[in-house]
C-alpha cells in the first residue's frame, strides 16, 4: 500500500468500497469555520501558496516554531517565498502529525502534485501551485464548486456587518454561505475598556441605543432576527466552561450599568452576567429552531509574551484542564427548565471528557428532534486520526452514531475541505472494519445508508439548510 494512495486509512474490502463507492461521492456541509466571508463575496483569489498556505494557519506557525523556525518566518514580515521555504524544510519532521496528511492531501487534491515536500522539492512545488493559482477556477467560488461545498457556515460577531453575506447570497454562487451568531463579547463585563467600544459597534449594527440592560438584550436579539433572515441557523460560543453561577435581571442589570460606567466586574459577577446571557441566547435559539454550539475547554494567549509580540490566534493556545461536567448540565437544565432546551452540538477539547460529554446529551435529549442534543465531532487538537476515533467510540457506546451531523473544518483556510474526505475514511474504516469482524451486519444497504448519513444528511436534516 503506498503512501496516501487511493486507499489511504482504509484496511479492509468493505471500508474501501463504503468509501469509494458512497462516502467519497456525497457533497460538503462545512455547518462550522472561520472562513473570511469578505473573500467569498469578492472571490478573492491567491498571489501565491505562501499567502494562501500559511498566512492564517496557526497550526502551522506551531510546528514552524517547534522546529526552531524565527517568528520572522512565520508571522513576520519574511517574503512568502523564504516563508515557504521554511515550511518546506519543516514539514519532513512531521512525519506522524496529522500535518504530514493534510499537506499531502492538499497539494494532491487541489495542485495534482504527488510529490512529497523537502526542502529539495521546495522550488519545483511553489512554481506548480503558483501556477495553479493563475488560473481562471481557482479562486474561492471556484474552490467551493470544486469541492461541491453546499454549506459554508462562517463564525460572526453580532456587531458585524452581514454585508457580505448579502453580497454573496446576491452573487449566484450554488454554496449557501450562512453567518454564525456568535455574542460572546457581550460577556466582558470584566473589561469595560472592551465591552464599551463593543456596544458601540452593536448599537450601529442594531440602530439602537443601549443604555441598560434591556436595551441590549433588545440589540442582540434584533441581531439574532437579522442573522436569521441572513440565513444563519447556528450560534456559537467558545468558553472556558459554562457559567454556572445563577443571576436575577436585577443582578444582570446592575453588573451591566456598572460595566458601562467603567467598573470591572468581579470574576464571580462576570460568571453570573454571562450565564444570564447565555441562558437569554440560548432562548432566542429554540424559538427560531437553532442549533447552539459550545466549544468549551480552551485557554487561550498563554504565552503573554508573544502575545504581546504577534497577538490573538496566533498558535499559543491549549487545552484546558477545568473540570466540565457540573457546570455544564448547570446550563443545560438551566434551558430545559423554561422548556427552552435549543438544538446542540457539544465539542470538547480535553479528550478526557469524551464520554462526560457523550453521556451529556443523552440526559437531555426529549423525543422532539432525532440527535437533537449531538457530541460533537474532534475538535481542535482533536481533529485526527486517534481524536476523531475516540469521538466516535464514546459517542457510538453512549448513544446513536447513526443520528451524528458528522465533520466540520474550523479552518480559516479554502485548502482545508480534504479534512472531510479525511474523517469520511476513518468512519468507513471504522465501520467496514467492525463488518468484517462481525461486529456489525454485513449488509452494504445498512451500512450505507449510515455512511452517507454521517456524512451530509444529517446534517443537512438537523441544521434545516435543505440543500
Amino acid at each position: 500500500m503506498g503512501y496516501l494512495d487511493e486507499n489511504f486509512l482504509l484496511y479492509s474490502d468493505t471500508a474501501r468500497r463504503l468509501f469509494h463507492e458512497v462516502a467519497a461521492a456525497q457533497p460538503i456541509i462545512d455547518y462550522h469555520c472561520h472562513l473570511p466571508a469578505d473573500e467569498i463575496a469578492t472571490n478573492h483569489r491567491w498571489d501565491n501558496i505562501a499567502d494562501l498556505w500559511l498566512k492564517h494557519d496557526h497550526y502551522k506557525w506551531r510546528l514552524l516554531r517547534a522546529n526552531g523556525i524565527a517568528e520572522e518566518l512565520i508571522t513576520g514580515n519574511a517574503p512568502p517565498r523564504e516563508k515557504f521555504q521554511a515550511f518546506a524544510e519543516t514539514v519532513p519532521y512531521t512525519l506522524r502529525n496529522p500535518m504530514h496528511h493534510w499537506v499531502h492531501m492538499e497539494l494532491q487534491r487541489y495542485f495534482g502534485i504527488h510529490t512529497l515536500l523537502t526542502p529539495e522539492t521546495a522550488d519545483e512545488i511553489w512554481e506548480k501551485t503558483n501556477a495553479k493559482l493563475a488560473e481562471a477556477d481557482f479562486s474561492t467560488h471556484g474552490l467551493l464548486k470544486k469541492f461541491d461545498v453546499r454549506v459554508v457556515g462562517t463564525t460572526d460577531d453580532p456587531a458585524d456587518s452581514l454585508d457580505d453575506h448579502l453580497a454573496v447570497a446576491a452573487s449566484g454562487i450554488a454554496t449557501k454561505v450562512v453567518p454564525t451568531y456568535r455574542p460572546d463579547k457581550a460577556f466582558q463585563v470584566d473589561r469595560p475598556d472592551l465591552l464599551n467600544p463593543w456596544i458601540d459597534k452593536l448599537e450601529k449594527a442594531a440602530d439602537i441605543s443601549i443604555g441598560s440592560l434591556s436595551d441590549l438584550l433588545e440589540a442582540l436579539k434584533k441581531r439574532h432576527d437579522d442573522f436569521h433572515a441572513a440565513g444563519a441557523r447556528l450560534s456559537d460560543h467558545g468558553l472556558d466552561r459554562c457559567p454556572a453561577l445563577p443571576c436575577s435581571d436585577a443582578e444582570a442589570a446592575n453588573i451591566f450599568d456598572r460595566a458601562r460606567a467603567g467598573f470591572a466586574a468581579s470574576e464571580d459577577d462576570k460568571e453570573r452576567f454571562s450565564f444570564y446571557l447565555l441562558v437569554f441566547s440560548g432562548q432566542l435559539d429554540a424559538a427560531r429552531g437553532w442549533t447552539k454550539q459550545l466549544h468549551l475547554a480552551p485557554v487561550r494567549n498563554t504565552n503573554s509574551l508573544m502575545f504581546k509580540k504577534v497577538g490573538p490566534d496566533a498558535g499559543f493556545d491549549t487545552m484546558g484542564d477545568t473540570q466540565q461536567g457540573k457546570a455544564l448540565y448547570t446550563f443545560l437544565d438551566a434551558l430545559a427548565s423554561r422548556e427552552s432546551l435549543p438544538k446542540m452540538v457539544l465539542y470538547n477539547l480535553n479528550p478526557r471528557d469524551n464520554y462526560l460529554f457523550a453521556a451529556m446529551t443523552g440526559a437531555f435529549q426529549d423525543g422532539t428532534v432525532p440527535g437533537k442534543i449531538q457530541f460533537g465531532s474532534g475538535w481542535w487538537f482533536l481533529d485526527q486520526k486517534e481524536g476523531m476515533e475516540m469521538q466516535l467510540n464514546a459517542l457510538s457506546n453512549t448513544g446513536l452514531l447513526s443520528r451524528f451531523v458528522g465533520m466540520l473544518t474550523d479552518s480559516r483556510s479554502f485548502l482545508s475541505f480534504p479534512r472531510h474526505e479525511y474523517f469520511r475514511r476513518i468512519l468507513c474504516n471504522l465501520i467496514g472494519g467492525e463488518a468484517e469482524k462481525g461486529e456489525l451486519p454485513d449488509d452494504f444497504e445498512i451500512l450505507s445508508k449510515l455512511i452517507a448519513d454521517i456524512s451530509f444528511h444529517n446534517a443537512n436534516r438537523h441544521f434545516g439548510f435543505n440543500v
